[in-house]
């Protein structure tokens, strides 16, 4: 006769059973995003709401309650630290949930998938009053969450704050606004500069570059190839915005788009999705601590963002990395369009600013989430009305960065996020570039030049760093904790601002020459 579970046995099932239940979800999201038809969204809709529902309900009930808390009562002085941590984080999510209203829950799961419709049709035909009233009803819908939510957190927090801390655990609006004060400050300088710079030059016709599809796809597929994708466990689809999505332990999918005109857009976004991809693979998954308990989860998406960026800027946009795949490029547009290497690299890095976030070159990239970080602010905490937002993106897309979209599908319609009601994640984006930057910074210190390993084509001496400093943490350190831990630094904005004015005069000395 076999031995009656343990508490920490019988919590594990139900967790388990719980993953299960968000896979099914992130099923239906990858498929809604891919290739569901536009007249599915109603039905979808009420999909996830079902699963939102069940999952919240499984998340805040008492036979759940009563599972964590005698897996709490049977700890003992000799509990393993990762038990001990698991628990913890496994307390914080229950309180959370269950001061969760379930039909704000349900309501919340409709008005995302409504959202995404209406945001993706909006977009298309640059129609912004179309989309308004579900973004203002997904804002108090986030403001509802925010207000119930804030009896469970460790610490008073604003509205943003509480929104936020399922992206980036234990951040506050101060200590993003101390990150991004010397972003405002250096990234617009840099950006006079390199206009002044370049004011005189003839120009190259690298962004009008045009590539076939088949090429880019082609491109991508190599790409892939040579970072160690897997088809047995991996999937690449097209989206109308680029995302990845862990569907499983052994199921991940990435997605794409091709952009006319822009021939490197497909490949970077690749390289950036890869990143994201890679991270996921590597989280702690194989032992009983960490699947499926909150340890194997992504330790922010902060750090998440740093590893795609790590892959898009320092790897794919870097000289190195031009200088081997520029033949390749050659060979699918069938002639040298961009006159040479230093040429081709010019054109993974246009240093132009740009409407478009994911388009968007290091040097502009993390003042468009400034914009997006202030106007979430005056949207849930500020009584923006959403009616100004069009006009206010706009107004501060010429303060920042010296242009003014030309359609709002071009500015506030540009991003998914905010369709969905993901207030808080936008600036985890700018958090990934300095977390990306300082983790280089400790990388370069232990195993000598990135450029160097990627010109010998060693890639994977990159990813075996990471594998073995930044990927195993999970959910044992929030992102500062996991920098400070890595690098021996505190957080800060100096890597990414030291590496940018280095490259920028690489790149100038480079058009010079």
């Amino acid at each position: 006769m076999s031995e009656p579970a343990t508490a920490l046995q019988r919590l594990q099932d139900h967790l388990h059973e719980t993953r299960v239940l968000g896979s099914i979800s992130s099923a239906l999201y990858y498929d809604q995003n891919t290739v569901m038809p536009a007249a599915g969204a109603e039905w979808r809709g009420e999909q996830l709401a079902l699963l939102a529902s069940q999952i919240h309900a499984r998340q805040s009930s008492a036979h759940y309650a009563e599972l964590v808390a005698a897996a709490e009562a049977e700890l003992g002085a000799s509990a393993p630290a990762e038990r001990r941590r698991n628990l913890q984080l496994v307390r914080l999510e229950l309180e959370r949930q269950r001061c969760l209203d379930p039909a704000l829950v349900a309501s919340l799961a409709r008005a995302q998938s409504k959202g995404n419709a209406l945001w993706q049709n909006a977009r298309r035909h640059n129609d912004f009053p179309t989309f308004a009233p579900a973004l203002a009803e997904l804002i108090a819908l986030r403001q509802e969450q925010a207000g119930q939510l804030a009896s469970a957190e460790l610490a008073p927090r604003s509205p943003w704050e509480v929104l936020a801390q399922p992206f980036e655990p234990d951040i506050s609006t101060a200590r993003v606004e101390e990150l991004f004060a010397p972003l405002k400050a250096t990234l617009p300088v840099l950006l006079e500069q390199v206009a002044a710079a370049t004011a005189q030059q003839s120009g190259e016709s690298t962004a009008t570059a045009e590539l076939p599809e088949t090429e880019q796809e082609r491109l991508c597929s190599e790409l892939l190839d040579s970072w160690g994708y897997d088809p047995t466990r991996c999937q690449r689809s097209r989206s109308a915005h680029p995302f990845s999505c862990t569907v499983g332990p052994q199921d991940f999918r990435i997605t794409t788009r091709v952009v006319p005109g822009q021939p490197f857009s497909s490949f970077l976004a690749t390289a950036h999705e890869w990143g994201h991809s890679l991270y996921e693979q590597g989280l702690p998954r194989s032992t009983d601590h960490y699947f499926p308990w909150p340890l194997g989860e992504a330790t922010s998406m902060g750090v998440h963002e740093s590893q795609s960026l790590f892959w898009e800027c320092r790897v794919a946009r870097g000289r190195a990395f031009a200088a081997r795949w520029q033949p390749h490029f050659v060979a699918g547009a069938g002639a040298d369009r961009w006159g040479g290497i230093d040429g081709f690299w010019r054109g993974l890095n246009p240093m132009r600013p740009g409407p478009i976030r994911v388009e968007a070159d290091e040097l502009s990239y993390c003042l468009h989430i400034v914009l997006r970080f202030e106007l979430e602010l005056a949207l849930l905490e500020g009584g923006l009305p959403v009616a100004d937002l069009p006009g206010e993106w706009n107004r501060r897309m010429v303060e920042l960065l010296g242009l003014r979209p030309a359609s709002d599908s071009e500015g506030c319609l540009q991003d998914i996020h905010w369709a969905e009601g993901l207030f808080g994640y936008f600036p985890s984006y700018a958090l990934g570039h300095l977390i990306s930057a300082q983790l280089a910074e400790a990388m370069e210190q232990q195993i000598g030049s990135i450029e160097a390993h990627v010109a010998a084509g060693q890639e994977q001496a990159l990813q075996q760093w990471l594998a073995a400093h930044v990927w195993p943490l999970g959910r044992a350190v929030n992102g500062e904790e996991l920098v400070e831990q890595v690098t021996g630094e505190r957080l800060s904005a100096t890597p990414f601002l030291t590496y940018l004015e280095a490259k920028v005069q690489q790149l100038l000395s480079s058009v010079r020459h």
